[in-house]
């Protein structure tokens, strides 16, 4: 009986735990989207003052 509650304890705390991960893990790629975004606002934004600075000259 011990036995059997400490496998049942066992399974619900590994599932807790592979939960918390995966959603950790969106967590994670949520946020490197949108510093990606970011960044390539930044990049298009130096490019179009980079032309800029070629057209006067």
């Amino acid at each position: 009986m011990i036995v059997f509650g400490l496998i049942l304890l066992f399974g619900f705390s590994f599932t807790l735990f592979i939960r918390m991960l995966l959603i950790n893990s969106s967590a994670r790629s949520n946020k490197s989207n949108k510093l990606e975004q970011k960044l390539d606002m930044l990049i298009e934004q130096n490019e179009k003052i980079i032309s800029l600075l070629k057209e006067r000259k």
